[in-house]
């Protein structure tokens, strides 16, 4: 069975959800029947398939307003859910019953700090795991008043989440550091329009937030009296794992801080051996959690040899980290997306926080392309401010304000404006694609884009300043 709407709304325009499971069904015999909830009318074009297809409004008319909760395994599959593919072939991740309800619940409740009369937002994707964990089981399960929305946040202005945390009285905010930087490159008139006093609690998800975004989202958002609560965690692991607890963990502008109660974390070098502080290396989980996922739907032995095979006892998550004499992790993302130049070991998210750093830059993303004298040269995707223009002048000021920060390895070595970076629909930015396109490929898998045309015009751009010069 698949329950779908008729369609959606987005900055005006009808998403036709109903024509899209049409298309898709074609290729998927085992699905029996359709329900449809009427959400747009005839503007979705959506007509009935005779047979399959039923009314989700007809079919609650008729049902009793009693359904006995059906007894299940603890261990029983409770959904697969396909990870993003950042950084390779999307993965169906397997989750199950009661561990996955309890690590929600108990994460919700106590990292948000939720209280009886709480208004709650995640403004994540419903479809993806924070929209899973976080606007459906944690919440639901702590009986909590939580707000959802439909469309984008420019839509009909740029002022959308703040005018819907002033009409509903929102007491949290959970959302996304693409998204935050996107409001910074807006402006601070637009959250200055509204009453944001109602909240007294911020937090962020999705990839590691630069200390200038966190500063932005603290002063601008929270008017510097909201803590945050800066989460790491994984489609796999289900529930948030490293996190401070509002109230009682000192905070630090771009540090997730420390795990979650219960949780055991470690940062360890190639060898598998805990690296001191400051060090830079790989995030590994050294203790089950209770949300942990079971497996790889149908690939068994990828489930093993990617998380399981790599340190013998832990879970290798992927995530490269560092650790602070104070015990506070520092999140510097995806394995991957460690640059090797001149033999020196990079991190992406140190020079997209230097760049970042820049005034005129809102938003950017770093990949290493392929450089036949230094291995990795260092290519960077920018988003300028409101009101900044792109600039050879600009460009040059950007490498020297990068050089200044990290060092001259770091600097980039080719800068280009794009009006637009390619995220999945959970605002993760898509850096494989950038190589892919800085490396002149064929473009990989881009089912899980938001937006899959901003990537292809990217690629058009690239290529036609790559004839300029």
């Amino acid at each position: 069975m698949l329950i779908t709407a008729d369609g959606a709304w987005r900055r005006g325009n009808v998403v036709p959800l109903k024509k899209n499971a049409d298309e898709a069904l074609k290729g998927t015999p085992t699905i029996e029947k359709v329900v449809v909830v009427e959400r747009v009318g005839k503007a979705a074009e959506a007509p009935l398939v005779a047979g399959r297809d039923l009314l989700w409004n007809d079919l609650i008319a008729k049902a009793s307003s009693a359904c006995s909760a059906e007894p299940m395994d603890s261990e029983d599959m409770l959904y697969i859910l396909y990870t993003s593919g950042t950084t390779g072939r999307p993965k169906g991740v397997v989750h199950t019953t009661a561990g996955f309800l309890l690590g929600t619940s108990v994460t919700h409740q106590l990292i948000f700090d939720i209280k009886e009369n709480d208004v709650y937002w995640c403004t994540a994707d419903i479809g993806w795991v924070t929209g899973h964990s976080y606007i459906v089981y944690g919440p639901l399960a702590n009986g909590t008043t939580t707000v959802m929305y439909e469309g984008s946040p420019d839509f009909p202005d740029r002022g959308r989440f703040w005018a819907i945390a002033e009409k509903y009285g929102v007491n949290i905010i959970y959302t996304a550091p693409t998204a935050i930087r996107t409001f910074m490159r807006w402006g601070t008139e637009w959250p200055l329009k509204h009453d944001l006093s109602s909240l007294r609690l911020l937090g962020t998800v999705g990839e590691p937030i630069n200390p200038e975004a966190w500063i932005w989202y603290h002063e601008n958002i929270g008017r510097g009296r909201c803590p945050i609560v800066d989460t790491w965690w994984q489609t796999e692991t289900g529930m948030i794992l490293i996190t401070p607890l509002p109230g009682l963990t000192k905070t630090k502008p771009g540090s997730a801080t420390r795990p979650f109660p219960g949780v055991r974390a470690e940062v360890v070098d190639d060898n598998g051996k805990k690296v001191g502080p400051g060090a830079g290396g790989y995030l590994v989980l050294t203790r089950p959690w209770p949300a942990m996922f079971r497996t790889i739907y149908g690939d068994s032995e990828r489930y093993v040899q990617q998380y399981w095979s790599r340190y013998k006892g832990k879970y290798f998550t992927g995530d490269g980290a560092k650790v602070d004499k104070d015990g506070y992790f520092w999140l510097l993302g995806r394995v991957d997306d460690v640059m090797n130049v001149a033999g020196h070991r990079i991190s992406t998210y140190e020079v997209e926080s230097a760049l970042v750093d820049h005034p005129g830059v809102a938003e950017s993303a770093v990949i290493g392309k392929s450089d036949a004298i230094k291995g990795q040269a260092i290519a960077a995707f920018v988003t300028l401010k409101e009101g900044i223009h792109p600039s050879e002048e600009l460009k040059e000021e950007l490498k020297k304000h990068v050089a200044g920060k990290i060092g001259a390895l770091a600097r980039p070595e080719v800068i280009f404006f794009a009006s637009e970076l390619p995220k999945t629909r959970s605002a993760k930015i898509m850096r494989r694609l950038l190589r892919d396109v800085a490396e002149g490929r064929l473009l990989g898998d881009t089912t899980t884009l938001a937006d899959p045309a901003v990537v292809s015009q990217l690629k058009h751009q690239y290529e036609e300043e790559g004839k300029a010069e």
